[in-house]
């Protein structure tokens, strides 16, 4: 019997993947209300236990993939692919109304802008504190700061080394799950309540998957505003990351 559900979990993937999902959401959803009642929402329990099992499949395989690795969660890795994954982010366009999406005007425009900037700043500089001193290097590893797209973008457009890169998508990786679990326990403090707030946090926190994620276990009518600014925030990074932002910080650092 257990060879049976085996052979037909690893022949069946991605509805294995959904299960598991399910499966993981609603272990998230009891430890919520029963260990933090309601304190910690159960999305974010749930990024957690996820890390946590990708961390597990890529120690048991010696993997790149993690839990996709393991041939029983194989379809773990097309659920979490780009093709669902932009989807996704497509789909979830079709959920704004354009009179709310209205609403954010100027400042929406300067939080997507200073949440472009301020995470280059920052990535920059602590590549510089970490011993880099080439403009290709401390360029890539500060538009992965921005986000874990537009850092690769940048590098490959630069001509970065493939260790640096990787460095990029580590350190967007790392905000992207900073915004993912943060965000819940802070949305009180940011007032993340009306669609104007969502795009004005979309604009600053910049990466698309946190910022759906942390608004989805803030409050799922608010992640269509959200990742519509976040995405534009990817599109600039990537404009400005091999640009302005490169000869700007070659300019400072020859």
């Amino acid at each position: 019997m257990l060879e049976l559900l085996e052979k037909t979990a690893k022949h069946n993937g991605l509805v294995t993947a959904f299960a598991l999902v399910g499966l993981v959401m609603l272990v998230s959803m009891f430890l919520s209300k029963k260990l933090t009642f309601g304190r910690v929402h159960g999305s974010a329990i749930a990024i957690l236990i996820g890390l946590g099992l990708a961390y597990w499949g890529g120690i048991q395989t010696g993997g790149k993939q993690g839990l996709a690795d393991v041939s029983l969660f194989a379809g773990i890795g097309l659920m979490g692919g780009a093709m669902l994954r932009d989807f996704a982010i497509v789909a979830t366009a079709f959920e704004v109304q354009v009179v709310e999406a209205r609403k954010a005007g100027l400042i929406g425009v300067f939080a997507l802008l200073l949440g472009t900037l301020l995470p280059f700043v920052v990535g920059a500089s602590v590549a510089y504190a970490f011993g880099y001193r080439d403009a290709v290097s401390i360029t890539t590893i500060g538009a992965g700061a921005v986000t874990y797209i537009v850092g690769p973008v940048t590098g490959a457009a630069i001509g970065a080394s493939s260790e640096v890169i990787a460095l990029s998508i580590a350190t967007g990786l790392v905000k992207a799950i900073i915004v993912m679990v943060g965000t819940p326990m802070a949305a009180r403090f940011l007032r993340l309540g009306t669609p104007r707030s969502a795009m004005v946090f979309g604009g600053l926190a910049g990466t698309v998957s946190g910022v759906s994620a942390g608004l989805a276990a803030t409050d799922r009518r608010l992640v269509p505003y959200g990742a519509l600014v976040a995405t534009f925030h990817t599109g600039l990074g990537c404009l400005l990351g091999p640009s302005l932002l490169f000869f700007a910080t070659r300019a400072l650092v020859a």
